[in-house]
């Protein structure tokens, strides 16, 4: 980031023992302080003068500011009514900046962004990342890149390879690439969390991995063969979409995958040919 376009430190104790108020562990508060974190947030996002950002939790306004000065627009939203009057405050000299009072799984991001190729770029409650993830991606308008902080583990689900996929990684890894592009301590944070954080990048692909038009079959194959993790594929499948087991043994096999494996060890391309498969037989037969 230009080094002119950085703000000044934010004093976010200061700032909370002037309203009275204290982080709310109920809405998973833990304010990103850190001024090189901050920083290094926006580095990963790569944003352009010309970009529309859409942060999820403003909380402060500490990122947000970094975010304004970067972007031509951030939509910002928080849902502790109580911070907004200190948003109100923080960011009322930042013109580029529209703040949004309100819960984001229950906002439409269309409505939010009215353009294409937005950015997320945000600090988020972990307890809601894979419900966040699913808003997004679910969105009809989506970002083309989402740059969060989030929990270490979860990071590393999100970006798992074959041998330890999760249904998690599949949801994100259908629509674009992720990876972990850097590391926040703990004493980053205020207050700190009990767990290591990451920030995660998401490069969302023109069109997903698996054809638009059969994505409810992709995401309903990968919930039954995630649904008995433990079990091989021709059981765990039989049992999520309710086949007898020598139907899906027959599946398997065209595919060219062995029944006896486990969920967790197939690739993406791997669920895109059995999701083609079911897709067409569902179409033309009565299984």
């Amino acid at each position: 980031m230009d080094p002119s376009l950085i703000p000044t430190p934010l004093n976010v104790r200061n700032l909370l023992r002037e309203y009275e108020l204290s982080p709310r562990k109920s809405l998973g508060q833990n304010f990103l302080v850190d001024h090189g974190a901050l920083e290094k947030v926006v580095d990963v996002a790569e944003i352009e003068p010309i970009d529309v950002v859409l942060e999820i939790g403003a909380g402060l306004g500490s990122l947000t500011r970094f975010l304004s000065a970067a972007a031509r627009k951030v939509v910002a939203v928080e849902l502790d009514s109580k911070l907004i009057p200190i948003l109100e405050t923080v960011l009322g000299s930042e013109g580029n900046v529209e703040l949004v009072y309100g819960d984001i799984l229950k906002l439409d991001p269309t409505r939010l962004i009215s353009v294409d190729q937005y950015l997320v770029v945000a600090n988020i409650p972990y307890y809601i990342t894979s419900a966040i993830f699913r808003h997004l991606l679910s969105a009809k308008r989506k970002p083309r890149r989402i740059v969060m902080t989030i929990q270490k583990e979860v990071a590393q689900r999100i970006c798992a390879e074959p041998g330890d996929m999760s249904l998690l990684a599949l949801s994100v890894q259908v629509f674009g690439k992720a990876k972990i592009v850097a590391k926040i301590s703990a004493g980053s944070f205020y207050p700190a969390p009990n767990v290591d954080s990451a920030v995660i990048r998401v490069d969302l692909y023109p069109n997903p991995l698996v054809d638009e038009s059969m994505l409810d079959t992709f995401f309903q194959l990968t919930r039954a063969g995630f649904g008995q993790k433990r079990k091989m594929l021709r059981k765990s499948l039989a049992a999520g979409l309710s086949l007898p087991v020598i139907k899906v043994e027959e599946m398997l096999l065209q595919n060219e995958i062995d029944s006896t494996r486990r969920a967790e060890t197939l690739n993406l391309d791997e669920w895109g040919k059995l999701t083609e498969y079911y897709y067409k037989l569902m179409a033309h037969s009565s299984w």
